[in-house]
């Protein structure tokens, strides 16, 4: 059987882990301790978990957060969520095949007493804005519960093996994500004032005034003074034909897989949504040697960061802008993608389909926020206070530091003589949470000898590093110091702290010194999976991925100042060395569409709004057409809404019919949320899960 795990990383570490065996449907399997259950399937090639009661469809991983229970599983005898349960030593697992049978309970439960607690505040979510929330309540001695579902805070950060735009001041603009987020955990974990609850969820907001937690498996109830909502945000699902195929999952759960289990879960990845999210997921896709079939984003340009979007280009793979998905095709597991052309109605150009050979589909086409706990605790009269994206979708950067200043507004309520936030801090946060401005022609250095960086760079974004990095002090922002487009003006003496620490590596070194007529140019590289040494040969790039010819490396290296990033010299002709940036590492036939027709009218009425219960596009829409606008009632006739992500994804998709059938939203009743926010065995709240 093969081994899925990645054995080596550019970024990431890869530590020895002890190993664990256990059953899957009999056949005995080797995972690592502690890891979930899900991932040492992956990792034993195992993608499909159990069959749908309904339709007999294939279920497997889907958002990995345990948000749904696509990923359900038998483990000893319990259904469990495979992406939150550790696979532990000659652990009994099972598929589920239809409705799982549950276990038999013949003893009931303890009726016990449930610990009661109470807390100036409770910050729900250990993410980038909560942390910097909890340090700010630290720093202000205020009494503070943090609560987090994971076994490492950080949220999203300690999935990121990129560097981080931003600002190097206000958000560490330059570090890899992870690192930001292991750091401000260890501040936060070693703080006094801040009680840290990991393995934790928030469960409710009840109306008098108490907060339902489920601590590592033991129900607890707190009664804060003031909640901050920090949970983040959920990804945003799409309808297409074959959207429950196992292998259609988001960002997050391939994130997962690859950056915190060190899984490889595909060979071959095609990705839907051309944001930032979308982006970065291909670039860490290639960090672990997995091929990019491509991505199509259906905008007529990408919405991520151009600087963003040029590394997945010069890298070799394909974007296919003013296009969408129209099918994932597979019998039970997706084996190939169906994209088209759109028109600017968002309609499908007939004649237009392109087919590629695949077995991920990554979705990633917006996030909207956990605004649950807000909602609720409004409606419980309990000062609640939000920050980062369950307060506002952005970049992490700008979660940091909005989190800073909604930790500062709470100490502010419980001391109104606290000094007030000022000014400039609002300012900055709206320019860390900024759209990114239009795309400008690069305008090249007419200087050709000494060294210096050439700064490839078409787009303003809050992004400051190289400025601050350069000891010469030569690199300037233009305009804003944060968000003005970096030019170099003056001395450079080669030190190439600016190539190392551009979280775009969209800055070169050229070095006219020994040869002005072939110069060497100095690139950064991060994606070891794919080896580059002396001698090899690399086919260079420009900015857009333009080929530029192919040449010899000189050399390739980390620095003491790279953080991992690898400088390669390359030795190139006058002519082209300013306007070299990159080099191809994926083969162009890796990206190359198959001939495949797929039908028109297959693809409206058979797409799968609500995957818990396999409610259908056209069983929402027909009783639309009927002038059924109040989605309980829907719920009601159809179940959608009703399975165990309790409307987390179908609600959107259910609201897109109702956009495309052209119904207002004031005419449109939204669902009633299920009082919980993840399922919870009743016996838990009898003795608060006390074995």
């Amino acid at each position: 059987m093969p081994n899925n795990r990645i054995t080596t990383h550019p970024v990431l570490d890869v530590p020895e882990k002890e190993s664990v065996s256990f059953y899957w449907n009999k056949s005995r399997l080797v995972g690592k301790k502690d890891e979930m259950i899900s991932s040492a399937l992956f990792a034993n090639n195992i993608k499909i978990f159990g069959h749908h009661h309904k339709d007999g469809s294939a279920q497997g991983i889907f958002c990995a957060n345990g948000q749904c229970a696509k990923c359900t599983v038998i483990a000893n005898g319990v259904p469990v969520k495979a992406c939150m349960t550790a696979v532990k030593e000659n652990m009994i697992v099972n598929s589920v095949e239809g409705l799982p049978k549950l276990p038999d309970v013949s003893d009931p439960p303890i009726i016990s007493d449930i610990e009661h607690l109470a807390c100036d505040v409770l910050i729900i979510g250990g993410g980038p804005a909560g942390l910097s929330a909890a340090l700010q309540l630290e720093a202000n001695y205020v009494d503070t519960i943090l609560v987090d579902d994971k076994d490492e805070l950080g949220g999203k950060l300690v999935l990121q093996t990129h560097k981080f735009f931003g600002s190097v001041e206000d958000s560490f603009a330059g570090m890899r994500g992870m690192d930001i987020g292991r750091m401000l955990a260890q501040q936060v974990i070693g703080s006094t004032h801040i009680k840290v609850w990991k393995k934790s969820t928030a469960l409710y907001v009840f109306n008098d005034k108490k907060v339902g937690i489920l601590k590592n498996g033991v129900y607890k109830i707190v009664t804060p003074r003031i909640i901050l909502n920090a949970a983040g945000a959920r990804e945003k699902f799409l309808r297409f034909k074959g959207n429950s195929l196992s292998g259609v999952y988001g960002a997050g759960a391939f994130q997962t897989l690859v950056n915190r289990d060190l899984i490889k879960p595909t060979e071959k990845l095609f990705i839907v949504g051309g944001g930032n999210v979308g982006i970065i997921a291909g670039y860490h896709a290639l960090q672990a040697a997995i091929d990019v079939v491509g991505l199509c984003e259906a905008l007529p340009k990408c919405g991520g960061y151009k600087v963003h979007e040029d590394k997945l280009t010069r890298l070799g793979v394909p974007i296919y802008t003013s296009h969408s998905i129209v099918a994932a095709n597979g019998e039970e597991s997706v084996s190939s993608v169906t994209i088209a052309q759109i028109d600017k109605n968002f309609q499908v150009i007939e004649g237009t389909h392109k087919s590629f050979v695949c077995d991920t589909i990554l979705i990633a086409v917006g996030l909207e926020s956990v605004s649950e706990f807000t909602e609720e605790a409004e409606l419980a009269g309990i000062k609640v206070f939000a920050a980062g994206d369950a307060s506002e979708i952005a970049e992490a950067s700008s979660a940091m530091f909005n989190g800073k200043i909604a930790g500062l507004k709470v100490v502010r309520h419980f001391n109104p003589k606290a000094n007030d936030i000022p000014k400039s801090w609002y300012d900055k946060a709206d320019i860390l949470k900024s759209h990114p401005g239009p795309v400008r022609e690069l305008t090249a250095l007419a200087v050709e000898e000494g060294i210096f960086p050439v700064i490839h760079c078409k787009q303003e974004i809050p992004c400051n590093p190289c400025s601050t990095v350069c000891p010469e002090g030569s690199i300037l922002m233009q305009g804003d110091p944060i968000k003005g487009r970096p030019k170099f003006k003056g001395k450079c003496k080669g030190c190439m702290k600016c190539l190392a620490i551009c979280p775009g590596l969209a800055i070169t070194l050229v070095d006219y010194r020994k040869d002005q007529d072939n110069p060497v140019v100095f690139l950064p590289y991060e994606i070891g999976n794919y080896a580059v040494k002396k001698n090899d040969t690399v086919n260079l790039t420009d900015v857009d991925g333009n080929p530029l010819g192919t040449f010899s490396v000189l050399g390739s290296r980390a620095t003491k100042d790279s953080n991992l990033t690898r400088i390669v010299r390359i030795r190139t002709p006058r002519a082209i060395a300013k306007k070299v940036v990159a080099f191809t590492i994926q083969d162009k036939d890796v990206g190359n569409p198959v001939t495949k027709k797929i039908p028109l009218e297959q693809i409206r009425d058979d797409e799968v709004v609500c995957l818990c219960e396999r409610v259908t596009a056209g069983e929402i829409r027909k009783l639309v057409e009927q002038g059924i606008t109040d989605m309980n009632q829907i719920k009601a006739i159809t179940r959608s809404g009703m399975g165990p992500c309790g409307s987390k994804t179908c609600g959107n998709l259910m609201g897109q019919i109702f956009l495309a059938e052209k119904i207002a939203k004031k005419d449109i009743t939204k669902n009633v949320r299920r009082p919980l926010y993840v399922e919870v065995p009743l016996g838990t709240f009898a003795n608060g899960g006390k074995k």
